[in-house]
């Protein structure tokens, strides 16, 4: 089984393409393979086999269609009660967080560093075709306390393009207008949205890709128009020395250590001796 209940310290042996660091600099953010396929499909097919259970439905044959086509079994009323009751059985699992992290690790190592912090819990995001309580508005990370040296890591279950994906604003036009968010103070982030939605990007990801995006640009969803229903995954990593902003999100709170190396370790045990003079 592919799933691992341990953060591995061990060199990662992923090649990243050249242009990663280079494409995430000038827009903000990248798509790329993910580096375990076939953990990515046991960790997809874990979290089938918990919704079909947790909805009365027999185990599927295809965990994509059944991901896809949830709405037709799964009244929207009741989608947000299924969505906490897998978020808290997933998160509870000891193989989650390491496995999500190994999906994307050489990317994150290449782009963040190689002592990281990972968001403590993974959140879960499912929007049938037309429901309008799954919304997540235009936004930036930063604009409600997050650090801005973190990327998040988003990965979806499914297939997902158009309003069935997520949108961003590149770095060069998110950092343009975000300089002058206060002409926007009157009518808020509907006017900006109203602004900059010309330049939007949709993002195409199929399944079996994973995105990575800097959230101190502009970013969101709006209602899903499209026929099918979007399942993804998303969290937080982050530099383990970087500065944190605010006291709910700092180290030991909303982020936890994954990969802390010996030095760092025995660094970390030293307590300088009182009383003693050299």
């Amino acid at each position: 089984m592919p799933l691992v209940d341990a953060f591995d310290l061990g060199p990662h042996g992923q090649n990243v393409s050249p242009s990663l660091i280079e494409d995430f600099l000038s827009q903000g953010y990248v798509i790329c393979d993910v580096c375990d396929r076939p953990a990515l499909d046991q960790l997809r097919r874990e979290i089938v086999t918990a919704a079909a259970k947790a909805i009365d439905q027999p185990g599927p044959t295809d965990d994509g269609a059944f991901l896809d086509g949830i709405h037709q079994v799964l009244p929207v009323e009741k989608l947000n009660a299924v969505r906490l009751g897998l978020y808290h059985e997933i998160n509870s699992r000891a193989w989650f967080r390491p496995t999500y992290f190994r999906l994307g690790r050489a990317m994150l190592e290449t782009l963040v560093g190689n002592e990281l912090a990972m968001q403590n819990r993974i959140n879960f995001s499912i929007q049938m075709p037309g429901d309008k309580t799954s919304l997540l508005d235009l936004h930036a990370d930063v604009f409600s306390g997050e650090t801005p040296y973190q990327v998040v890591q988003w990965l979806p279950l499914v297939d997902v393009k158009a309003t069935k994906s997520m949108f961003i604003l590149p770095r060069p036009k998110s950092e343009a207008v975000i300089a002058r968010l206060a002409e926007f103070s009157d009518g808020g982030m509907r006017a900006l949205y109203e602004e900059i939605k010309r330049d939007l990007i949709w993002l195409d990801i199929p399944y079996g890709k994973v995105l990575i995006f800097c959230p101190n640009f502009l970013h969101g969803n709006v209602v899903n128009d499209e026929a099918t229903t979007r399942w993804s995954l998303n969290c937080r990593f982050t530099g383990l020395f970087t500065p944190y902003d605010s006291p709910e999100k700092a180290l030991g709170q909303f982020y936890l250590p994954i990969t802390v190396r010996p030095t760092t370790r025995l660094g970390m045990a030293y307590r300088q001796p009182g009383g003693f003079r050299e």
